[in-house]
């Protein structure tokens, strides 16, 4: 199962696997893993992992379970303890690891489970240096299902990840399980609020960010901004609720909490949790799923989004309007952007290409293709353009992030548009949420 290991050449001065997975059940995980710094799936993560600790050799995953019940209860607050709880225990687990190894030498470092991150970074840049689920999936403890959570064979997603970075090499490493143990009920899909979770696997970031994570960084971001903005406190409580205000201070005083996480709840897979589904379907889909569904509860969304459309079919919800928490602050960070911040219902049934040529501050030359619903992004300026862009590039993030109009810009001449004004303000109108 999540030992299937392969050999790594000569195991002299190498640290034994076996004694390792021991000292890592010892210390409180229900199950652990080993990656090496060099292995190919980890080279989108390597160049953070070895910012944090330039001595990484080898990567310890491991888990520790959460008590389902919890994560499965209406109320959220039940759900949000557990969350806060594990994770606290899972880091105490991971330090207790590391104060064995360091008796014997070795030495490493423990990254957050999850926040604090790098901040600095955003929200142009990752703020994390590490992947936790990219990690456990390579130390052969699950698959990440269609919901996005890493799925463990015996306790499903009823999990959470923690990683160790240490400086000695390991005489075995594991290797990713050979299937995946998500059973593809779509039950996530059927939960989530907001429609996130697409029958064909897709995720729609933005939307899942938007509401799940309302309370963390960039739903907080635009709270600050809705609060400071509001000339009274009348013009304030129009904005928002004593209950939300309320919501805010408590994630502020206890830990960040999840609007929702209804796909961790009602996903039915791995063997502890298959026994509850298989024999009666039905009644784990009235017993789990519906008391999620039909929750009466706010429903954080962008106006004009497939979210939008999503709540509003569903009449236990109620369609709270915020704004999108992406204003980039570089080109860079525009680009990288785009493919989370654009609208897709926006963009249905345009065709269209957009030269881009940044000057100033930064050069940066790009294409955009909007065709059948799709967004592409290239480096360069390649092919034919309906509408060719050449900005100043801190003009154009302030026309972006709604500080400057175009026509100001223009004006200035700062910003030159070849091909019609009509299809700027096309353009325009995909971004502004």
């Amino acid at each position: 199962m999540s030992n299937n290991q392969s050999s790594q050449g000569s195991t002299t001065n190498k640290l034994s696997a076996e004694l390792m997975r021991e000292i890592c059940l010892e210390e409180g995980a229900d199950d652990s893993g080993f990656v090496e710094i060099e292995r190919k799936a980890l080279e989108s993560d390597r160049e953070g992992i070895l910012r944090i600790y330039p001595k990484t050799r080898s990567i310890i995953s491991i888990i520790r379970v959460m008590n389902r019940e919890n994560v499965q209860s209406p109320p959220r607050y039940i759900a949000n303890t557990e969350f806060h709880l594990t994770s606290e225990k899972i880091s105490e687990i991971s330090r207790k690891i590391l104060r064995r190894l360091n008796k014997h030498g070795v030495r490493g470092v423990i990254p957050p489970v999850g926040f604090p991150m790098d901040m600095n970074r955003w929200p142009d840049k990752k703020i994390w240096d590490i992947s936790h689920k990219l990690v456990a999936v390579q130390a052969g403890l699950g698959h990440m299902g269609i919901n996005r959570n890493v799925i463990h064979p015996k306790y499903g997603n009823f999990i959470l990840l923690d990683s160790i970075l240490i400086d000695a090499e390991l005489d075995r490493y594991n290797q990713p399980l050979d299937y995946n143990p998500c059973i593809g009920c779509q039950l996530c899909v059927s939960v989530c609020p907001v429609g996130a979770i697409h029958p064909d696997g897709k995720l729609d970031f933005l939307a899942c960010f938007t509401h799940n994570y309302r309370e963390f960084n960039g739903g907080f971001q635009d709270w600050v901004e809705g609060l400071v903005s509001s000339k009274d406190i009348k013009e304030y409580r129009s904005k928002f609720r004593d209950s939300e205000t309320a919501s805010m201070w408590q994630s502020l005083s206890t830990g960040a909490n999840y609007k929702s996480a209804y796909c961790m709840a009602v996903c039915p897979a791995g063997e502890d949790v298959l026994y509850t589904y298989i024999p009666n379907r039905k009644k784990y889909v009235e017993q789990i799923v519906k008391p999620l569904r039909e929750k009466d509860e706010p429903i954080y969304v962008i106006q004009g989004t497939r979210a939008e459309s999503v709540v509003k079919r569903n009449h236990n919800k109620e369609a709270r309007y915020v704004h999108t928490p992406y204003r980039p602050t570089s080109i860079s960070g525009f680009l990288n952007a785009l493919n989370i911040g654009i609208n897709p219902e926006k963009i249905k049934g345009i065709t269209m290409a957009v030269h881009f040529k940044f000057v100033g501050k930064e050069e940066v030359s790009a294409t955009l293709v909007i065709s059948d619903g799709k967004l592409q992004i290239q480096e360069g300026i390649v092919g034919n353009a309906d509408l060719r862009v050449h900005s100043d590039s801190q003009s154009w993030i302030q026309i972006v992030n709604g500080e400057m109009q175009p026509a100001a810009a223009m004006m200035s001449g700062k910003l030159k548009i070849d091909g019609s004004h009509e299809l700027l303000q096309q353009f325009q109108q995909f971004f502004s949420t």
